[in-house]
This record gives structure tokens, sequence and C-alpha cells, in this order.
């Protein structure tokens, strides 16, 4: 079983704040196996029906579980799951608990409402490159062609055909079951489209004739993809200069393997990788950071563009760029921000960068880095420079 390490650590770190946690992350990114491989815990299946015979009466349960850690994998199962968390942070906060479910229980606003306080929640976002040494390869080009969730990643084959399961699971288990959807083609038309063109500047008319809906159903579809982290909306950082775009989003799907798939991308160009490795920056950004409403993107009129804006309040902006290759970046465009927004840090993030290192361009100070260091500098330490 493969120890992930980064993941571990979290978990640890946020069992000494509270003591129910609640795992998200989408279908297949290994949660039930990362819960596994913690040490010293009682690991339980809600699947089976002994054990949920087991949780009938919470409260003896609980008292029995005192002093320990336990496991209640796909807790939504059981018959009132967020009453049995209350409980727990209520009467027994000396049981550790860590949690997983559905979307369906996590968006409810029963377990939002109740637990509110109650919990600290850790989001598994599909494979980070903290993991890639851990699952025995370390390829970038093989982890954004497969993409980040562990099956696909592992998978000896090109695994084709799970990228259509996983897409039928998603509809049959995450889907109808909490938003009670009925046009099952449109659905899945629309998360098609919403792969071939992830990353891009999101426009509602794009999808209503393919799809077959309005504009309305186009947003509320897009609400559902973005409640089970299947999508995520990145707002433009702006403040309604009259040159820069002031409303439209980018929507980014939640793995470079789907996008790759839905393009057709069995073998992916040189010139594939640039869209991928945004996608995986992105990804290494909201693992790190957690923070995915603080991530923008900035672009004005004249389609200049810098990728993600990270704005805290009080705090200039800090801009990054995505270049698959150092060489194919060209500070433009960080020129132009940097005119209307003069303070702040600019990071280029490359594939190919073995030592961080700083560069001048005019006043520009740029700072250039790999995954690897910015996951140092979101942590607030330094990137070796």
């Amino acid at each position: 079983m493969v120890k992930r390490s980064f993941w571990i650590k979290r978990i640890e770190d946020r069992w000494k704040k509270k003591s129910i946690l609640w795992l998200a992350g989408v279908r297949r990114a290994g949660k039930t196996t990362l819960c596994q491989s913690l040490k010293e815990v009682d690991y339980f299946d809600c699947e089976l029906p002994r054990v949920r015979r087991l949780m009938e009466d919470p409260e003896a349960f609980l008292e029995d579980k005192k002093g320990k850690r336990i496991v209640l994998d796909e807790i939504h199962r059981l018959a009132n799951p967020t009453e049995l968390l209350k409980i727990a942070a209520d009467h027994f906060p000396e049981v550790k608990i860590i949690a997983t479910g559905s979307s369906t229980l996590q968006a409810s606003s029963k377990f939002r409402d109740t637990l509110t306080g109650r919990k600290e929640e850790i989001w598994l976002t599909p494979m980070i490159m903290a993991d890639l040494r851990e699952f025995g390869n370390k390829s970038i080009e093989h982890r954004l062609h497969r993409g980040g969730l562990p099956p696909f990643f592992l998978n000896d084959d090109y695994p084709e055909r799970d990228f259509q399961e996983w897409m039928d699971s998603f509809w049959a288990r995450d889907i109808q079951e909490l938003f009670r959807l009925e046009k099952r083609a449109s659905f899945q038309k629309f998360l098609e489209l919403l792969f071939v063109n992830s990353g891009g500047i999101f426009e509602a008319t794009t999808y209503t004739g393919p799809c077959e809906m309005s504009r309305g159903t186009v947003a509320n579809y897009l609400h559902v993809l973005e409640a089970t982290r299947t999508a995520h909306i990145l707002s433009p950082f702006t403040t309604r200069k009259p040159t820069e775009i002031i409303s439209a989003p980018k929507v980014y799907t939640f793995d470079s393997g789907f996008v790759s798939y839905h393009k057709g991308w069995h073998q992916p160009r040189p010139e594939d990788f640039g869209i991928l490795w945004e996608h995986l920056v992105l990804n290494e950004l909201m693992a790190h950071g957690e923070q995915s409403s603080l991530i923008h993107y900035w672009r004005d009129k004249q389609k200049h563009e810098i990728d993600f804006v990270l704005s805290e309040k009080g705090e200039p902006p800090l801009a990054i760029e995505c270049k698959w290759k150092e060489q194919s970046f060209d500070p433009k465009n960080l020129c132009l921000f940097r005119s209307h927004y003069p303070e702040g840090k600019n990071w280029i993030v490359s594939s190919d960068i073995d030592h961080p290192y700083r560069r001048k361009t005019g006043n520009l100070s740029l700072e250039f880095m790999n995954c690897g260091h910015l996951k140092q500098k979101l942590a607030g330490g330094p990137a070796d420079y």
C-alpha cells in the first residue's frame, strides 16, 4: 500500500485541531486507500450491513471507541450520519474520526449547518507532485497524460475504458442521487465539452446549442460540477479598470488526464503539454493552499493574460505564469499586468527548472521555479535560491 506522506501529515496535523475530519475528493481519488494507510486506526466500511448495525446506537458505539482513531468510510450509507458525527464532536472528543462519503451528504444543508465549527475538511486533490515518487513513477509527462487518479496513473495500459466508466459512475452515484437531474445525455455532453474547453473563458452560449439546453440550465449544471469539485471556477482579478475583463470566469476541470482523454490526445504532442501543465500547477495551488477562492486569473480586452493571480485581502496580487518549458516564457503580459498593479511578486513555474533563480526584466523581479519549489513558497519557506 502506497504511503502518501504529504496527505498523512495533513490528516495528523488537522486531528490536533478537531476530532472530526471530513475527507473530500472526487470518485477514485484514493480516499479509502489513504484512510487504510493511517497508523493505529480502526477501519469501518459503512457499505457493509454488519457495520451499519454496529452504529445503530451511536452513543454505545462511540463509548466503545473512546481514545481510539477510527475511519468511517462511505458514511453516507448510515441512516443518520450527521447525527453520529455531531454526537462524536460534542460528547466524545477523545474519539478521533476521519469520515468519507459522497458529495450528496457533503453538499446537503443539514450536513453543512449541523457540523459547522465541529469538523475540519481535507480536500484530497488528484495526485500532486509529492505523490509521484511514492507511486513509483516520477515522469511528469505520464502524470499529465494519465491524470492524477491513482488507478488511472498506475494502469499498465492507457485506461481509456476507465475514463468512460468514471463518467457513468459519476452520473449515477453523484449527480442523480443529489441533484435529481434527468437529462443524462445533455449533462454528459456538457461535461465532455467542458473537459475539451477546460482552462478557457467560459461562455454559456458555447454549450446551449450542442447540449440542447438553456443558459439557465448551463449555469445550473456548472454549479453542480463546482459543488462536486469536478470543475473549478476562477473569477477575473480586477479593480474594474476599463481595459480589464471583469465578469467572465475561466473554468478548469479537475484533472489533466480527463482533459487529455476528451481532447483525443492518446499520444500528446509537445505543444499539448502546455495546457495540461497549467492544470497541474492549479492542482498544486489548491492542494497546498486549500483556498481556491483566492485564485483568480487576469485578462485585458486585448487578450493579454496572466494564468493565475493569488489575491489575499490587504496583500498585493501575486502573479503566476505557467510554462511547460522555460524558454517559452515571454514577460510582455507580466509587464502589462504590473503597469496596472506594480506591487507584488511574479512567479514563473516551469517543468524544466532544476534550481530556482531570480531574474530582472526592466523594473520587474521574476522568480523561476518548478512545482517542488512552488510548494515550498506556498508553505512560506524559501525556495533555496
